[in-house]
């Protein structure tokens, strides 16, 4: 049957094979039932009543159409077939490989009227379809004596998986996917859990003689059980088809993106797929919309800080520059500071690669290099939308920097992102990449450099005498420790026994007044920077992560293994 059933009575009248009298037959006796009658119900009822072969069916369908029969039945498919157009994308579309070559792929397919699934199988394989005809029955038999094993294998890995993610069932019926088939339980189960356990990636590794799967929990990774070696190829595929990226492709990196909604939660799952020695890597970045909605101080702002990130983002013009490694929390902080200062009086656009969160009241422009759209010629053509504020997701190069810096000069705010391991040090990278050194001092306000810790579990947290030397170690003052309050996770189920739950940022905020201005118009050295912001106030990252600790917030070893001493 197929999704035009009415087209189809109309076409086997036209060429005699049934009669208009014989139609209105089966409707009349189908219409004595409770049942609603279809063009398929009558269809069907017609083919089993005058006992019409489904070849000849479609023989004449397919004549009409301009199409050949595919023949199934006998076919044994090879094994790099099989990859190429895995169990999880045949049974979903109900199609059946007949060929494959580098320029297109001839496909058996029961249905010639549903036009979404041809071109949904042509781009996953990024090739022209030789489309041939074939009857529902003939296909699914084709895919279970080709696929049996593959099937078996799914079945067995969706049961470890229940068994090894347990409780997460209840967060994958949520999903609603609509399909049944063990594979895609299997997957909604991983990503499920992951998001249970709040991981912020989920990692698919291909090793030489397993396929490990990990969550990064707080920054740290957790491997959980491993799947069959076996599944690999079908468990990348599915993701891959999620990510609507071509299956075909497993020579070059690929970037694509899931949405889901689990209850009334929207979740984004931002993929990167990379061609490694034992197969593709697969990254699922989990985007929580819910993240936006942080207010300064779930960021790790104490009072004094937040005042002055709120006098540093109303100004109404110049650079505010986050920095950091990546998984730093960047996007975070700038996200959070746009929502502090959405307000309908202001105009805010941004450039990102890609748009990550979509803010209400913003207008965001998605990078698209492929057809033009540069972080640059993004940036020139949004100063002529007149905007109040104007985010740009990394400055990159020389012309990026130009074009924000110049932007910042005729009037405009400008938020953006830049990698550098300390606040000072973003001076000495825009100067290196070519902007001289009076644009610099004229155009910055302020720079935050900033780390990620993990915060102590509130549930079970404790007091704790902490080991002198980790004290030492951090330079914590005996005068300090007298009025400190350390705590320590002891676990428990609300953190998954690790102590900690969540992360904080600590941060090192380097604004820029005139003395700074004039320093840095004179390229003054870096050391020498530092140490005149630290005499007008200037709190480094280590200095705010021991504040951190001192309130009870994080651990002594947490901020060691995060910042460095202080250089001066």
């Amino acid at each position: 049957m197929t999704s035009d059933d009415g087209f189809v009575i109309d076409l086997l009248i036209e060429k005699n094979a049934v009669t208009e009298a014989a139609v209105s037959s089966s409707r009349e006796a189908l219409n004595e039932g409770d049942e609603a009658v279809t063009d398929t119900i009558v269809l069907g009822h017609l083919l089993d009543e005058l006992n019409i072969p489904s070849e000849q069916v479609l023989g004449i369908i397919a004549e009409e159409l301009n199409m050949e029969v595919g023949h199934v039945n006998e076919i044994e498919l090879e094994e790099p077939i099989k990859e190429l157009f895995p169990y999880e994308v045949v049974d979903k579309y109900k199609v059946f490989p007949l060929s494959f070559n580098e320029s297109e792929a001839e496909v058996a397919i029961s249905d010639p009227f549903n036009l979404d699934v041809i071109d949904t199988i042509s781009h996953l394989l990024n090739r022209p379809l030789i489309v041939r005809l074939s009857s529902l029955g003939d296909i699914e038999n084709a895919i279970s004596l080709n696929y049996e094993e593959s099937s078996d294998s799914i079945n067995a890995a969706f049961a470890e998986a229940t068994e090894a993610l347990a409780g997460g069932d209840s967060l994958s019926s949520k999903l609603g996917d609509g399909d049944d088939s063990p594979i895609v339980r299997y997957v909604h189960t991983v990503i499920a859990e992951a998001l249970g356990r709040r991981a912020s990636d989920i990692h698919m590794e291909p090793l030489e003689k397993r396929f490990r799967i990990r969550y990064r929990i707080d920054g740290v990774l957790h491997e959980i059980e491993n799947p069959p070696k076996r599944l690999q190829p079908t468990l990348l595929s599915r993701i891959k088809l999620m990510a609507n990226v071509s299956i075909a492709e497993k020579r070059i990196p690929q970037d694509g993106r899931i949405a889901i909604n689990i209850g009334k939660k929207s979740i984004d799952l931002r993929v990167s797929v990379l061609p490694t020695a034992h197969g593709e890597s697969i990254v699922m970045r989990i985007l929580d919309k819910e993240g936006l909605n942080l207010g300064l101080p779930q960021l790790g702002f104490f009072s004094d800080d937040q005042a002055n990130f709120e006098r540093i983002i109303a100004m109404p013009d110049g650079v505010f520059l986050v920095t950091g490694p990546t998984g730093s929390g960047k996007s975070t902080t700038l996200y959070s500071a746009l929502n502090c200062i959405n307000h309908p009086d202001k105009k805010i656009i941004t450039v990102e690669d890609p748009v990550e969160y979509e803010m209400s009241g913003v207008n965001q422009v998605g990078v698209k290099r492929d057809v033009g759209m540069t972080f640059v010629a993004a940036l020139r053509s949004m100063l002529r939308q007149a905007p109040n504020i104007i985010m740009v997701g990394e400055i990159r190069d020389k012309e990026t920097a130009e074009i924000a810096i110049n932007a910042s000069l005729t009037g405009h705010m400008v938020f953006s992102t830049l990698h550098t391991n300390d606040a000072p040090s973003a001076v000495s990278r825009l100067i290196d990449i070519g902007i001289k050194p009076f644009l610099v001092s004229a155009s910055i306000r302020s720079v935050l450099a900033q780390r990620l810790v993990r915060r102590i579990c509130p549930k079970c947290k404790e007091k704790t005498e902490p080991n002198p030397r980790l004290l030492n170690s951090l330079g914590i003052r005996p005068d300090q420790i007298l009025e400190a309050s350390f705590m320590i996770g002891a676990g428990c189920e609300h953190c998954n026994n690790t102590g900690f739950r969540g992360r904080v940022g600590i941060f090192e905020m380097f604004n820029v007044n005139e003395e700074l201005q004039q320093m840095i118009y004179e390229e003054s050295s870096l050391v020498s920077l530092r140490e005149r912001a630290k005499e007008i106030g200037m709190r480094s990252m280590r200095e705010d992560g021991i504040r951190k600790v001192l309130a009870g917030v994080t651990t002594p070893d947490e901020v060691l293994k995060t910042t460095v001493s202080d250089p001066i």
